[in-house]
């Protein structure tokens, strides 16, 4: 391949609709999900109050990511994204199991946020099984994927305003509550409940970092949306800026006074401890509304992970590395097959919490996180070789420039690989790597049989 500019040509036919706000919601779609109002409940049983320094953790990986990935995409935007840039770099090899990975995990990912979406909405319909809400909901998202990305973008945009505005009321009347309104059992004494700030020690503190990464991960959408925005690199430079610093807000200034409010042994439970909250400061209808709020929250995140993992599909397609048909588009841009093929986690949520509705979020949950976590990871080594050629090429410089290249690099591959080694030894996670391994071992297999065979002669 001579150039990436060849990439980019095979991934035309998207239109470019996004606007740089839009893709902000998009990655906050996809980041701010059931990994805060829903996860952050497991987070909470593993590390305790020190929990908060799991998710600075994790923002720090995630700001290491985020420079990164967007040195690259300022450089080379299109929908395929890092898989597209770790097939140049680093090899078709690479490119091939990296997007399959990726696209597996956010397709279980979706059934996810929709498993979720039943548990939301058994607070108001007990008695209703979950697996209906599941279909359902799925329809609608499905229908909003399937029509232009102008229209999938102003969802988005809709359904993340929802979620930042609420969580702003949340902090606000939170703030009231633990400075402002002296109520008994209240305040910042609750950090030392139930054993201290580090009741489960350092080895929780990391293990609270597992299910931080899984809350942060979306954020990476901004890179696969850079192929459908209006002014590529100035909307990616303008997004990756402003995401970072709004997660790591949102989530550590949320976390910081839930647990002020909520003793750390009370949040964590299955229910969110975001409506526990809102129970127990007694605001007439609050968790009826915010249930309403972690609801759209759950929506929100699987429309950006269904888009997301949608046009990673098309990039194999438009790679041959998936069925041709997986790279059309319809007359508005849209890549149809490519959706409905990605669709497919929701139907396995279905499956799963028609039969097993107790243990289907964390299944769902351990099983969605290896390919996320793994394309960290392999961004943070694409990034490397990047770096690395260009210099060697004498390629000008981009606009914007991970710092402190090549040790925060090498940080943040060493980070991801040490949270991705610790699921191993964690009962919740050990689906994590159990599956992932051997996922990533059959994905090499099947690419070198698929080369052999192209190669052999007739």
């Amino acid at each position: 391949m001579a150039n990436f500019h060849d990439i980019q040509q095979r991934e035309t036919g998207l239109q470019q609709h996004l606007t740089s706000a839009q893709m902000v919601m998009i990655a906050i779609g996809g980041a701010v999900g059931t990994g805060l109002f829903m996860g952050s409940a497991f987070a909470i049983g593993f590390a305790g109050p020190a929990v908060l320094i799991s998710y600075a953790i994790g923002a720090f990986i995630a700001l290491l990511l985020i420079g990164c990935l967007g040195e690259m995409t300022v450089a080379h935007p299109t929908s395929g994204s890092f898989g597209a840039y770790a097939e140049y770099y680093l090899g078709p090899m690479a490119g091939f199991v990296l997007r399959y990975a990726y696209w597996a995990a956010l397709v279980l990912a979706v059934g996810m946020e929709v498993t979720a979406v039943g548990i939301y909405m058994a607070y108001w319909f007990p008695q209703v099984p979950q697996w209906v809400w599941v279909a359902v909901f799925s329809a609608i998202l499905i229908g909003i994927n399937l029509r232009s990305v102008k229209v999938y973008g102003a969802a988005e945009y809709l359904f993340s305003s929802i979620k930042v505005a609420a969580i702003i009321a949340f902090v606000l009347i939170g703030a009231y509550v633990v400075f402002g309104s002296h109520t008994p059992g209240i305040g910042l004494h609750n950090y030392q409940s139930g054993g201290g700030f580090w009741a489960k020690g350092l080895g929780g503190m990391w293990l609270g970092v597992i299910v931080a990464m899984f809350s942060y991960l979306g954020v990476e959408a901004i890179a696969v949306a850079a192929g459908e925005a209006q002014h590529p690199q100035k909307a990616v430079q303008s997004a990756m800026k402003t995401t970072v610093l709004r997660l790591v807000l949102f989530y550590l200034l949320t976390l910081a006074l839930m647990l002020a409010i909520v003793p750390w042994t009370e949040a964590a439970t299955q229910t969110s401890p975001f409506v526990r909250v809102m129970e127990i400061i007694n605001i007439p209808y609050a968790a009826g509304v915010l249930n309403f709020v972690v609801l759209v929250a759950a929506l929100s995140a699987m429309n950006s992970q269904l888009y997301t993992t949608s046009r990673m599909m098309f990039s194999l397609a438009r790679a041959k590395q998936a069925p041709a048909t997986f790279g059309k588009t319809n007359p508005d841009g849209v890549p149809v097959a490519a959706i409905l093929v990605s669709s497919l986690g929701a139907a396995v949520a279905m499956v799963i919490n028609a039969f097993w509705p107790e243990q289907s979020f964390m299944w769902m949950m351990s099983i969605a996180m290896f390919g996320a976590m793994f394309a960290w990871f392999m961004i943070f080594v694409t990034h490397l070789a990047f770096r690395r050629r260009r210099d060697r090429e004498g390629q000008e410089r981009v606009p914007f420039r991970m710092w402190g290249f090549p040790w925060l690099t090498l940080l943040g591959a060493a980070l991801m690989g040490g949270v991705l080694i610790t699921t191993a030894f964690t009962p919740e996670f050990r689906l994590t790597l159990a599956f992932g391994l051997p996922w990533l071992l059959m994905l090499s297999v099947i690419y070198l049989l698929r080369r052999a065979r192209a190669v052999t002669p007739n």
